[in-house]
């Protein structure tokens, strides 16, 4: 085991040529980053969760009844083993072999058997209300964050001239302020990598779990070898937008629709100008060029750049899904105006799965091809179920 964390925590590999960890331990004069800090985040990170089911008991649920959100889920489907038994062991999503098939056997037509598969898969879908007091914590928390953050780095000299991430490092000092915000992040991306897996479930799953993995990766990494500084600077720049999407998240949840596509579009602007714009060439200018010319390359530059770039693609990404939403939203209404009829529940799945299904439709309709869902219609309902995604 001693082999193997002398492997582990080789100097070579952390910190730039002729740095070694005995100069980064605590002294009186100066504090430095340690890696058992990062303990730290395992229990404040549950403590988050549990701080998080009293926020929604407590404060969110309220709030949603005053909004008059309500918990009423979709209308349950009728009882039927044989049907159930093909659901839960065959398909939640029968063909139309399997449908005719389906209905010779129960003596249904084939429109019943689609509409009792439908309302057994929405039964699975979370409530509304489930929905708000979600989005109510992450836009809480999301608010909070980015406003320490703005007021922690406007009193920094590296907010103002990103060369300073660099000056005199690794031998940059700890301040109170840098280490709460740092364990903070870390502590809340631990909650939700915990809660992933028993938050709503969404297409994109797998890319968010990446991205949850890459971030714990890149704030424990930047903290070990100290590089902070630059860290913070990539914290607050990828918390700005979260706030905006959480609130558009709950104007459409409460159907304040006005309000919503313009909190979504004050989301989109500020989502793209900072992923795509600030980041790479403010962000990703200094920790690739500027640390080259003055710290120079060592081992784990390079992989702390390439998590970024990582970053950067999944930015890259996120902000596609944005456009498509918005230009598919504008090209379906009527004259290329903004109608909210116009959007389809085949579009919305597309993007997340989450939505709910309609429990019926009217005769002569084709289940498929409808335009509007429970709970979300309209394109407000079409662009946040597609930006329910986009939690980085």
């Amino acid at each position: 085991m001693a082999g193997i964390l002398a492997w582990f925590w080789n100097e070579r590999f952390w910190l730039p040529h002729n740095v070694t960890w005995a100069d980064l331990k605590n002294t009186e004069e100066a504090t430095f980053p340690q890696a058992e800090d990062l303990y730290l985040a395992f229990p404040l990170a549950f403590c988050m969760l549990m701080v998080r089911l009293i926020f929604e008991r407590f404060v969110a649920k309220p709030c949603a009844i005053a909004l008059n959100i309500q918990a009423n889920g979709p209308q349950i489907a009728q009882p039927n083993a044989i049907l159930e038994k093909v659901f839960t062991a065959i398909t939640k999503h029968p063909d139309e072999k399997r449908l005719e098939g389906l209905s010779k056997q129960l003596d249904w037509d084939v429109r019943s058997i689609q509409r009792w598969f439908r309302q057994r898969r929405n039964q699975e879908k979370p409530s509304t209300l489930k929905r708000f007091c979600e989005s109510m914590w992450k836009f809480s928390y999301g608010l909070y964050i980015f406003t320490y953050g703005i007021r922690f780095l406007k009193k920094t000299p590296w907010l103002w001239n990103t060369r300073h991430c660099w000056y005199n490092y690794p031998y940059q000092p700890l301040t109170p302020d840098l280490h709460y915000y740092y364990i903070l992040e870390l502590s809340f991306y631990w909650s939700l990598m915990f809660s992933q897996f028993t938050d709503i479930k969404r297409k994109d799953f797998g890319v968010m779990f990446l991205h949850h993995l890459v971030a714990i990766l890149l704030i424990t990494f930047s903290y070990v070898n100290n590089m902070a500084r630059v860290g913070t600077l990539i914290l607050c720049l990828h918390d700005s937008a979260d706030a905006l999407l959480e609130a558009a998240k709950m104007a459409n949840y409460a159907k304040f629709q006005k309000i919503c596509d313009l909190l979504f579009v004050m989301f989109a602007m500020v989502f793209i100008t900072t992923r795509l714009g600030i980041f790479p060439l403010w962000v990703l200018n200094t920790t690739l060029f500027e640390s080259w010319e003055i710290v120079g390359p060592y081992p784990s530059w390079w992989v702390f750049n390439l998590l970024l770039l990582v970053i950067q693609g999944l930015n890259c990404f996120w902000s596609y899904l944005i456009v498509k939403i918005a230009c598919k939203a504008i090209s379906k209404g009527k004259s290329g105006k903004w109608n909210p009829l116009h959007v389809s529940k085949d579009d919305r799945s597309d993007i997340e799965s989450s939505s709910d299904e309609e429990d019926s439709e009217p005769p002569g309709k084709n289940p498929h091809t409808a335009t509007t869902t429970n709970g979300t219609s309209g394109t407000n309902g079409y662009l946040l179920t597609g930006a329910c995604a986009m939690d980085d």
